[in-house]
């Protein structure tokens, strides 16, 4: 136990908020958590000065409070920050015992100290956003939308919406403040209709949607997966057990680049495409697709060669891809774009999988406020609180 007195005089009076000077007394004695010396427990006791305030009618006193611990708080500043430094990467509960604190204790720490939302004062600009959702129970279609930035080279959160509901996400992108609004140049997505639409009516013309590419890249893989099991399942039962096992690993060389095949993997190719032609048609599409995105072209250029594509598939009468040619034919304005500067949503995407972990490591978070608390403590943790202010 460490006892200490104050050497500032004066405070401000909590009625009429100036600045007072009149002694009157000391208050009741405090004792606050501080940072361990030597591995022990260290406490501080205090009792706060007491002024008298001359300028109100009642003479109303006021407790001096210091700029080293807060008014409510049972800790000081520096061992609050000590304890959040430690939330980094880890839980509530794991901290509250490795520090001896109080679950509650911990959670008023966060609760004080971390807003809940984004400060939108503290952000010059937002330039290009991702709209994207994550489960918060996995199988139990629980989603949370979160909203990405990325401005320079840094990415933020800047909003957790719960569910995926077109409205909840207009009614966010509408309450940003107007002078944020308009510097958002590019908002990546994948292509649900809600999200798409909350941006048009949110943000207007002023903003330019792009689809993401790996979702579109996931879309017509998806359909050429569905092919391939199909043909897998009729080679199965049309061929010698011994030959259809000379097909083993045909899945995951299907899966690969041309350039990342190994002599063996080339060789189930050749196997399995000469058994199915039709498998082998569909898989040089998918590359042509693949090599259409990788190309720096115009985006006129794009959607041409797209088109050219789409009748290719056609003409060799593939319904395999049904499902990514309506859906390219409904969102062709916002697939194309991407290649008018060629963003993508994996800013977004590496915070989403930080996030899930966050939501592993904690077994489910399920208060939104919380979750945004918790993904900020461990993006903005170290710059924070990585050095404790001294007494």
């Amino acid at each position: 136990m460490i006892t200490v007195s104050s050497t500032v005089d004066g405070t401000i009076c909590h009625r009429c908020g100036r600045e007072i000077t009149k002694f009157y007394g000391y208050g009741r004695e405090t004792e606050l958590r501080h940072l361990p010396i030597l591995g022990h427990k260290t406490y501080i006791r205090i009792r706060p000065k007491r002024y008298e305030c001359p300028y109100c009618d009642d003479r109303p006193t006021t407790g001096q409070t210091l700029s080293w611990y807060g008014c409510k708080s049972p800790h000081t500043r520096a061992y609050e920050d000590h304890i959040l430094l430690r939330m980094v990467s880890s839980t509530v509960s794991d901290v509250s015992m490795k520090e001896d604190v109080g679950y509650e204790a911990v959670m008023g720490i966060i609760r004080r100290r971390i807003a809940d939302e984004a400060d939108w004062k503290k952000i010059k600009k937002l330039n290009v956003i991702g709209i994207d959702e994550i489960s918060l129970k996995k199988g139990h279609q629980n989603f949370v939308t979160v909203i990405t930035s990325y401005a320079g080279e840094q990415t933020e959160v800047v909003g957790i919406i719960g569910g995926r509901e077109k409205q909840a996400v207009k009614d966010f992108l509408s309450e940003i403040p107007r002078r944020l609004r308009n510097s958002i140049r590019i908002v990546c997505c994948d292509m649900y209709e809600g999200y798409i639409n909350a941006v048009k009516e949110a943000l207007g013309k002023n903003a330019l949607i792009v689809a993401d590419r790996f979702h579109v890249a996931k879309l017509y893989r998806k359909d050429f997966e569905g092919l391939r099991k199909q043909e897998m399942r009729r080679l199965k039962k049309e061929l010698p057990e011994k030959e259809y096992g000379k097909l083993k690993g045909a899945m995951w060389a299907l899966r690969k680049k041309n350039y990342e095949l190994r002599i063996d993997e080339t060789e189930v190719l050749s196997r399995v495409f000469r058994y199915s032609p039709l498998l082998k048609k569909a898989y040089e599409l998918c590359e042509e697709l693949t090599y259409i995105f990788n190309r720096p072209i115009s985006k006129k250029k794009a959607r041409k060669e797209i088109g050219i594509w789409a009748e290719s598939v056609r003409l060799n009468g593939l319904n395999c891809f049904k499902n990514f040619l309506k859906t390219s034919e409904k969102r062709m304005e916002e697939i194309t774009n991407y290649f008018v500067g060629r963003q993508t949503s994996g800013f977004a995407e590496g915070l989403n999988n930080k996030i899930k972990v966050i939501k592993r490591r904690c077994y489910g978070i399920f208060n939104v406020r919380h979750l945004f608390q918790r993904i900020f403590i461990d993006i903005e943790g170290y710059s924070l609180f990585g050095c404790n202010s001294e007494i």
